[in-house]
C-alpha cells in the first residue's frame, strides 16, 4: 500500500515556480495588448475621435475585471452545466479558492489561470469597438460591453476552453483564441454596425487614418504583447509546446506582414505602413488558433494566407456598404476564421494533440469539427449581439447625434480633446505677456483634416 500512495503522490501535480512566475508574465503581456489596441486604434480614427477611441477599450480594463472576479469566471471555467455553462459557488467572487490550490492538472494556482484568462475577456469586447468609431454614445458603449461579456464572451469561452464545453468537447482545436476572441468579436462588430449604421459621410468624405507613427506603435506592442497571449495559453512550458507557439506566432506575423504589403503593391501600386501593421495584426489573429498545431512550415502558410485574404477582405465594406470603421471584420472575423480552419489542414498530430490534418493524413474530420465550431460561434456572436445592439438603440440610444459626430464626438462625449492647438496663456515662457492678447479660440479639427488629407 505505502508505495502505491507514493507512487500517487509522485504522480499528483505540484506547484511550478518556473511555470507561476512565467504564467505572471504573461498575464501582464496580454494586459499590455488593450492599451496597445488602443493606441493601435485610436491612430487610425480622425483627430476629433482620438480620445474616445482610446477611452472605449481602456473601459474595457474596469468593467470586464470587475464583472469577472464578481462572475465571469465562473460561468466560463465553473463545472459545466448542460454544456452551455459553467458555475462554481466557490468562484463567486474568487473568494472560495485556497491560495495554493492548482487549477486543474496544471502546476499553477487557480488565481494566476484566473488573472491571465481575464486579460483574454478584457481585449474581447475592446476588439469590437474599432468597428464602432466617430458614432458611438459611451454610457451605451459602456453597457454593451457589460452585457456582451455576460451573455457572449463568457458562455461562449465556456464552450470551447471549459471543462466539459460543447466545442471543447467536440475536439474543435482552439489554442489560444480563434473562435472565442477574434471570431467573437469580429462578428459582434457586425452585429452591432448593421444596427446602428454608418457614419455621416461614409464613402464621401475622407477618413484616414490621423497618426500613423501612433498605429505603428500600437501594432508593435500588440505583436509584443501576443507572445504571452499565445505562448502563455498552454500554461506553462514543461514539454515545449508553448515554446512551439511562440516561434509560431514571430513566423506567422511575419509571413502575413509581408503577403498583405506584397498584394498592396500589385493591388494598389504602394507599400503602406498602414498595411505594414493591419499584415502584423491578421498574422498575429490567424496563428492564435492554430499556432499550437502546426510545425513552423505550416505557420508560414498560417500567416501568408491569412495576410492575403485579410487584406482582401477589408475592402468588402465599399462592396457591401457595411461601414466597419476600422477594419475589425476584415482583420479579425476573417482572420479568425482563417486560422481556425486552417488546423483542419495543417495540423501536425504531433504538438498540442493527437490530430492531424488534411494535408498530413488526418483526412477531412478535423475540418469539419473546425468549421462547426467557426459557425457556431460566428453565428451565436453575430445575432445576439445585433440584438443587444438593438435593444439598447431602443432605450438610450447608441449613436451620438449627427451634429456631434461631425462636429467632434471627443469635445461632445468627454469634454477633452487629444491635442492642444493653442496657448491658451497668450504669452511665452519668462517673457512678457503682449499688450492686448487675443482671445483663445479652439481651431475646428474638420479643418486640420482637412489639411492633413
Amino acid at each position: 500500500m505505502l508505495p502505491d500512495i507514493l507512487t500517487q503522490a509522485a504522480a499528483a501535480p505540484r506547484l511550478s515556480a518556473a511555470n507561476t512566475g512565467f504564467m505572471l508574465i504573461c498575464s501582464a503581456l496580454v494586459m499590455l495588448m488593450t492599451p496597445a489596441l488602443a493606441f493601435f486604434y485610436g491612430g487610425m480614427v480622425r483627430i476629433r475621435s482620438t480620445l474616445n477611441m482610446l477611452m472605449m477599450s481602456f473601459v474595457s480594463l474596469g468593467i470586464v475585471t470587475v464583472l469577472w472576479v464578481l462572475y465571469g469566471f465562473g460561468l466560463t471555467f465553473g463545472t459545466d452545466v448542460g454544456s452551455v455553462i459553467g458555475w462554481n459557488g466557490d468562484y463567486l467572487g474568487l473568494s472560495g479558492i485556497a491560495v495554493a490550490e492548482l487549477w486543474g492538472g496544471s502546476t499553477i494556482p487557480v488565481h494566476v489561470f484566473a488573472v491571465f484568462q481575464l486579460m483574454f475577456a478584457v481585449i474581447t469586447p475592446a476588439l469590437i469597438s474599432g468597428a464602432l468609431a466617430d458614432r458611438v454614445r459611451f454610457t451605451s458603449w459602456a453597457l454593451f460591453v457589460a452585457l456582451w461579456v455576460t451573455v457572449v464572451y463568457f458562455p461562449v469561452a465556456h464552450w470551447v476552453w471549459g471543462p466539459g464545453g460543447r466545442l471543447l468537447e467536440l475536439g474543435v482545436i482552439d489554442f489560444a483564441g480563434g473562435t472565442a476572441v477574434h471570431i467573437n468579436a469580429g462578428a459582434a462588430a457586425l452585429g452591432v454596425i448593421l444596427v446602428i449604421g454608418r457614419r455621416a459621410g461614409f464613402g464621401k468624405e475622407p477618413a484616414r487614418p490621423h497618426s500613423l507613427p501612433l498605429v505603428m506603435l500600437g501594432a508593435g506592442l500588440l505583436w509584443f504583447g501576443w507572445f504571452g497571449f499565445n505562448a502563455g495559453s498552454w500554461l506553462g512550458n514543461d514539454d515545449g509546446v508553448g515554446a512551439v507557439m511562440f516561434v509560431n506566432t514571430q513566423v506567422a506575423t511575419a509571413a502575413a506582414m509581408l503577403a498583405w504589403l506584397g498584394y498592396e503593391k500589385l493591388r494598389h501600386g504602394s507599400f503602406t505602413t498602414l498595411g505594414t501593421a493591419s499584415g502584423a495584426v491578421a498574422g498575429l489573429v490567424a496563428i492564435t488558433p492554430s499556432g499550437g498545431a502546426v510545425s513552423p512550415l505550416g505557420a508560414l502558410a498560417v500567416g501568408a494566407v491569412a495576410g492575403v485574404l485579410c487584406a482582401m477582405a477589408v475592402g468588402l465594406k465599399h462592396r457591401f456598404g457595411y461601414d466597419d470603421s476600422l477594419d475589425v471584420v476584415g482583420v479579425h472575423l476573417v482572420g479568425g476564421v482563417v486560422g481556425s480552419l486552417l488546423v483542419g489542414l495543417f495540423a501536425t498530430g504531433s504538438v498540442q494533440s493527437d490530430a492531424r490534418g488534411l494535408f498530413y493524413g488526418g483526412g477531412l474530420g478535423q475540418l469539419g469539427k473546425q468549421t462547426v465550431g467557426v459557425a457556431v460561434v460566428l453565428t451565436y456572436s453575430l445575432v445576439v449581439s445585433a440584438l443587444l445592439a438593438l435593444a439598447l438603440d431602443r432605450t438610450i440610444g447608441m449613436r451620438v447625434t449627427e451634429e456631434e459626430e461631425v462636429s467632434g464626438i471627443d469635445r461632445a462625449e468627454h469634454a477633452e480633446m487629444a491635442y492642444d492647438f493653442g496657448d491658451m496663456s497668450g504669452g511665452t515662457d519668462g517673457g512678457p505677456a503682449p499688450r492686448a492678447a487675443a482671445p483663445f479660440v479652439e481651431p475646428d479639427t474638420r479643418e486640420i483634416e482637412r489639411a492633413l488629407n
